[in-house]
């Protein structure tokens, strides 16, 4: 079971604020030097840390600049389709039907 499954949007944010302060302190590196790494300002670390909101973008910079941008493979996974299917279809899919 997700840990994320019951919580609000704002909880979550909050966690993985948390667990942003915690990857960064396991790398030893302060807040500004991640900035300056990731490109971003100290500010945009702090709100993300705080669970205050941050841009994809930003997350996306903070990730690679701590080296766990292979997280981002849990949070948006490759589509795969089994081959199964694909032979039952004959192609892959190119569009959502919708329900």
């Amino acid at each position: 079971m997700s840990d994320f499954q019951f919580k609000t949007p704002d909880e979550i944010q909050s966690q993985l604020g948390e667990r942003i302060r915690q990857l960064r302190l396991r790398v030893d590196i302060t807040q500004a030097a991640l900035a300056g790494r990731a490109g971003v300002s100290a500010r945009a670390i702090r709100s993300l840390e705080n669970g205050e909101g941050s841009s994809l973008a930003t997350l996306i910079r903070v990730l690679k600049a701590l080296g766990a941008e292979s997280s981002l493979d849990a949070i948006a996974p490759q589509p795969t389709i089994s081959p199964m299917a694909l032979l039952e279809r004959g192609k892959a899919p190119q569009r959502a039907r919708g329900k």
